[in-house]
Parts: C-alpha cells; sequence; structure tokens
C-alpha cells in the first residue's frame, strides 16, 4: 500500500492506487485534524484525490511529480468561500 499512518500524519508515497482510498478515507473520518504529506507522492489514483477533495485535510509537502506539485496539490489548497449570490449587473 502506498498510504500509511504515522501518528497523526497520513503519508502518500509513490503510486497511490485505487485500494489505498478506503483506508485514507477512513483514518481521516475517524481524525479530520490528521495531515496528508504529499512529499513522496508520484501519481494519485482519482478515488484518492476524490477523498482529497470530498474531506479537504491539511497538506504539507510537494509532490515529487511536477502534474501533482504544480496543478493538483494548489487545487486542494485552495480553500476559498464560493459565493453563491446572483451577480447583479
Amino acid at each position: 500500500m502506498s498510504v500509511r499512518l504515522d501518528g497523526t500524519i497520513i503519508v502518500l508515497e509513490g503510486i497511490c492506487r485505487v485500494d489505498d482510498a478506503e483506508p485514507l478515507l477512513r483514518w481521516l473520518q475517524a481524525d479530520p485534524g490528521r495531515i496528508i504529506d504529499l512529499s513522496d507522492a508520484e501519481h494519485l489514483h482519482a478515488a484518492v484525490l476524490q477523498v482529497l477533495m470530498a474531506l479537504k485535510p491539511g497538506l504539507r509537502g510537494a509532490a515529487k511529480d511536477a502534474f501533482l506539485r504544480d496543478w493538483i496539490t494548489p487545487a486542494l489548497s485552495d480553500r476559498k468561500p464560493v459565493s453563491m449570490a446572483p451577480q447583479t449587473g
């Protein structure tokens, strides 16, 4: 498995596959304050990415993979509230 729990840190390492999504989800649901360490992540299966997008845990570390580092991590870190008010013009 490419997902492991190290105290309050969930470490994502190498290629995270679909079967890594379930333990990731369980650990984040058990303690929403856990932090995700992406330092050794090379690829995230869409199921793993969906867990991260849904639960929005804190992140640390820059992923090794350029696409994860430059595109996915900023998208996961963006927690700006979206205004649902209609625009007047």
